[in-house]
């Protein structure tokens, strides 16, 4: 074993544990990679920058805006609509067809862009139906993952993994390559959940259930006592503030200190300042209340059309593992932080320094005029939206027309995705479904920097001599079962690997690993490739191993064991269902 194999060994092992922990976000990780890389001169300065050139990269970076375009102009939103309607006939119809919807959506468009545009329709479903909120948006996140499967678009993964294999000589995939198998994917997964998972997802809407759960789905807020307030001079138990309004917890704090005595022992003074939990209809009533100011809101005068918004902090945002104070909230955004609502952890510090994730639903007041701002920041996703954005109706029919080609183009093999996907994205600009300005932001940065690192991680894998090591040791072990064991292990391994980091970081590190380990045996790679790619983008057993699992985390009240609850059948009926049919469809 030489001394540039243990180094790369040594930084996959790094990678594998920063990406799983997320102290670092994972975009930086993986530039830290190359950097890494270029200077032990294991790689090549044009390959360690050869990832942002790299069609996969690319063409992610395209199908952002793409998908932008579709959603700019209603194309998206009509779907929506129509799913709200049927929200008021029956949970049952309103969830298959809810599900139907986002699993042919995220075949075309990104996962996370399909679920951030349902979430606050499945909520609006919810409360109008009396059902958890939990019970339409798991099925609502692993139907996107369903759908995801079934075509070379997608999921990033796919056209990651199909990137890879070109470039060791292979031929790509094909843009509907994936669609039998992902097909079976889909059904199985449907009827598991329509049958057994949605059973298993908890029923959290009952008042004894929020405060077992230390309010999960309550917010946490911090308002000050002006001297004209009613319970000022009275004994906290028995004030007015809390015979009124149904507040789950208080704590005083008074100077700066806080006061650790029983409730029937405080007298509340002017200028006490209270933390309490409460839903969002109770914050409503303790806002308007005399005598109470919040204290984050203390000398702003908001305009006479000003709304309080629910906005959940989006996985990857600016706001995801910092504070309020460290993002320059109020600066940037020019808006203050009303309450939080956190994972269900009861929070003792201040608001402006709680470390924020995604999932985290923040509540703000926010004056008409700027909630068109709000709605297109990549940051959040709203999920109380007062009214529907404005949106190009007329541009619809023509931003529908330039995907089904772009789909169409690859397809047939007219010209390959990347050539299709940029023209597309041009198309969009020129016919004015996109501005310039929209399509820039569309694109997902932190993704398209993730993936230029990760590359250059496999590249470095199979210069080093590594991935033919790790392949000789997994043909001698796994290997003396069969191929088809050793499809089923790279499906596992995946799996459990996505499940802990980013799909496209697990992908790209052992996907050369599978290549290798398919010319030691002497096999075709194809069926290898194709589980690693099945596996990475089925992520269903954690919050974390998929975007749109983070993005449902806290409007849904989940915890992480209704992840494991749900997800761990549904992770192995699909490693059964990879280890059968993967050599069926692609023969060794």
């Amino acid at each position: 074993m030489t001394i540039e194999i243990l180094l790369v060994l040594g930084l996959v092992l790094s990678a594998v544990i920063l990406f799983a922990t997320e102290r670092i976000p994972v975009d930086i990780v993986a530039l830290i990679l190359m950097a890494t890389l270029l200077l032990s001169g294991i790689i090549a300065p044009e390959e360690a920058i050869g990832g942002f050139s790299n069609p996969a990269t690319v063409t992610v970076g395209a199908m952002f805006i793409l998908s932008a375009g579709l959603f700019r102009t209603g194309a998206v939103n009509l779907l929506g609509i129509t799913l709200a309607r049927l929200g008021a006939l029956s949970f049952w119809l309103v969830l298959v067809v809810m599900m139907l919807a986002v699993g042919v959506l995220s075949a075309f468009i990104n996962n996370t862009a399909a679920v951030a545009i349902f979430l606050p329709i499945a909520l609006g479903v919810a409360r109008d139906t009396g059902v958890s909120a939990g019970r339409l948006l798991m099925p609502l996140s692993f139907a996107s993952m369903f759908g995801g499967v079934c075509t070379l678009i997608g999921t990033s993964t796919n056209i990651l993994v199909s990137s890879i294999a070109g470039r060791h000589g292979l031929e790509p995939f094909g843009m509907f390559e994936m669609s039998g198998l992902g097909l079976i994917f889909f059904a199985a997964g449907s009827v598991y959940m329509l049958l057994v998972g949605v059973r298993l997802i908890p029923e959290r809407k009952g008042e004894e259930d929020l405060r077992r759960l230390f309010g999960i789905s309550d917010y946490l807020t911090e308002i000050v006592l002006e001297p004209e307030a009613r319970s000022v001079g009275s004994v906290l138990a028995d004030s007015p503030l809390l015979q009124d309004i149904s507040i789950r917890s208080v704590e005083v704090f008074r100077d700066g200190t806080l006061l650790d005595e029983p409730g029937d022992r405080i007298v509340l003074q002017a200028g006490d300042h209270l933390k309490v939990r409460c839903d969002l209809e109770n914050f409503r009533k303790l806002k308007e209340r005399r005598g109470i100011a919040l204290r984050q809101d203390s000398g702003r005068a908001p305009g006479e059309e000003a709304v309080l918004v629910e906005a959940v902090v989006a996985p990857g945002s600016t706001l995801d593992g910092r504070s309020l104070k460290q993002a320059r909230f109020r600066s940037r955004y020019g808006l203050t932080a009303l309450a939080v609502r956190h994972r269900g952890r009861l929070m003792r510090e201040d608001l402006e320094m709680m470390q924020l994730r995604a999932g985290d639903v923040l509540l703000f007041e926010v004056e008409q005029h700027h909630l068109d701002h709000l709605r297109e920041d990549k940051t959040f996703v709203l999920v109380s939206q007062v009214e529907l954005p404005v949106f190009r109706k007329s541009r619809m029919v023509t931003a529908v027309a330039i995907v089904a080609a772009v789909v169409a183009a690859a397809a047939t093999g007219l010209v390959p995705i990347v050539a299709g996907a940029i023209v597309g994205c041009i198309l969009m600009v020129l016919t004015r479904c996109l501005t310039r300005e929209e399509a820039y932001s569309a694109i997902n940065w932190q993704v398209i920097f993730l993936l230029a690192g990760v590359l250059t991680l496999g590249t470095a894998l199979e210069k080093s001599g590594a991935a033919r090591l790790l392949a000789g040791y997994l043909v001698e072990t796994v290997g003396t079962w069969g191929p088809v064991a050793l499809v089923s292990a790279f499906y596992l391994a995946t799996s459990l690997l996505t499940e802990m980091m980013s799909n496209n970081a697990t992908a790209a590190m052992l996907a050369p690993i599978a290549i290798a380990s398919a010319e030691a045996y002497g096999v075709d790679s194809r069926p290898f490739l194709m589980a690693i790619t099945f596996a990475a983008s089925a992520s269903f057993m954690t919050p974390v191993g998929y975007q749109t699992n983070t993005l449902i985390y806290g409007p849904g009240q989940f915890r992480y064991a209704d992840f494991l609850r749900v997800g761990t059948p549904l992770n192995i009926l699909f490693w059964v269902l990879a280890t059968i049919f993967i050599p069926r469809f692609w023969p060794f």
